[in-house]
């Protein structure tokens, strides 16, 4: 069966397509054009001028629907993956907050197998932690951040095959070993929850880390000590030309002036967009995984106000955070939602962009960027 939307402005690798329209099966997209429709279709639908996109990639997002990938469990990841779908993540990486070796296993083993069902949106792991500076926890349960461990973390890549991304704080002793060995394995490294000052991101670069976790949340920035200024990891970062940053653009986490900054500085390129988003997200529940956890201000917090823990955000309010608050042109910010960690985590191939013969991962949305329709492998999405 093929399907078409038509009358759209569409955003492919090209640029923008006006008065577009777009073609797929129940997979892959077939043709992309301008004009008059070129076949007769067996659905047909009119985008009414809106924006056709492509659906979002996030690759750094705790739960949803009331849930969290921590419960390890086929219920809450389905729950939790199809929560974000509604909302225009049409590819996701379940991510762990700093968890106990058990947890990693059950947890990887519910993802390989979701992962092997047909037109997943599951794309692999994303391990945040448990290798941290506790210094820096945030949000993180403090019982479970530890130092690297060879024989822990050798033995869970050994048994997984789904881990795509590992964070860690390089400050840390084995942190270098570490990364080294997780990117020598195809995996991200990424540099989280620390205080590394210039050498220890050098050094940490060096050894295989390229990317940076929800960059500038728990991570130093310049600082004093005595009379004397120091470098921070966020000035260490913006110095690694090459090192890809990934913002939580909530407009809490970072404020619309530095999403700009970022955007300017480390371009679309470099740069991602992630929600971060805890299991209360797109929900009735105010119930955390974390019990020391609260919501409010449109945010997760620690009961005690001491840090931020986690955003309730979605990928279309991503997506128009950038646009309406950061003043980013809207290309830049659904390329930094779809085509930049598609090329981060390596899929770039089948997903991340409007093209003919990748999956027919879109979404429609208004001129007020509100969410008009999803499409996740040319199948249709009850909002």
């Amino acid at each position: 069966m093929l399907t078409i939307i038509t009358n759209g402005r569409i955003l492919t690798p090209k640029g923008w397509i006006e008065n577009g329209w777009i073609i797929f099966d129940a997979e892959k997209i077939i043709d992309i054009g301008e004009g008059d429709m070129p076949c007769n279709c067996d659905k047909i639908i009119d985008a009414k001028g809106n924006y056709i996109l492509p659906g979002g990639i996030d690759t750094h997002v705790h739960g949803g629907g009331g849930h969290d990938f921590m419960e390890g469990d086929e219920e809450a990841f389905r729950i939790a993956a199809n929560t974000h779908l509604r909302h225009g993540t049409t590819a996701i990486y379940p991510t762990l907050a700093a968890a106990s070796k058990e947890i990693i296993l059950k947890a990887a083993a519910t993802t390989e197998k979701l992962m092997a069902e047909p037109n997943s949106t599951i794309m692999g792991l994303h391990l945040e932690g448990p290798y941290f500076n506790i210094t820096m926890a945030g949000g993180q349960i403090p019982e479970y951040i530890r130092t690297p461990d060879r024989d822990e973390y050798t033995d869970i890549i050994e048994k997984t095959s789904c881990i795509k991304r590992w964070d860690a704080a390089p400050e840390l002793e084995g942190a270098i070993e570490f990364g080294r060995y997780v990117s020598s394995k195809g995996i991200i490294a990424s540099i989280a929850h620390t205080t590394a000052g210039y050498n220890e991101v050098k050094a940490a670069y060096d050894a295989g880390y390229s990317h940076a976790t929800h960059f500038y949340n728990a991570m130093t920035s310049v600082h004093k000590k005595r009379e004397f200024k120091y470098e921070g990891t966020i000035e260490s970062i913006y110095l690694m030309e090459n090192m890809s940053v990934e913002l939580v653009a909530d407009g809490i986490h970072v404020p619309p002036a530095i999403l700009r900054m970022v955007h300017k500085f480390k371009g679309v390129e470099r740069t991602c967009l992630i929600t971060d988003a805890m299991g209360c997200t797109a929900s009735n529940s105010t119930t955390l995984y974390d019990p020391r956890t609260i919501i409010e201000d449109g945010v997760c917090k620690l009961s005690d106000r001491s840090a931020l823990a986690g955003s309730i955000a979605t990928m279309d309010r991503l997506i128009r955070t950038m646009v309406q608050k950061a003043e980013i042109p809207l290309a830049d910010a659904v390329r930094m939602a779809s085509e930049t960690p598609a090329r981060i985590m390596g899929i770039y191939d089948r997903k991340g962009s409007l093209d003919v013969g990748k999956d027919a991962d879109i979404i429609i949305m208004g001129e007020n960027l509100e969410l008009q329709g999803v499409w996740s492998m040319g199948q249709e999405v009850e909002l």
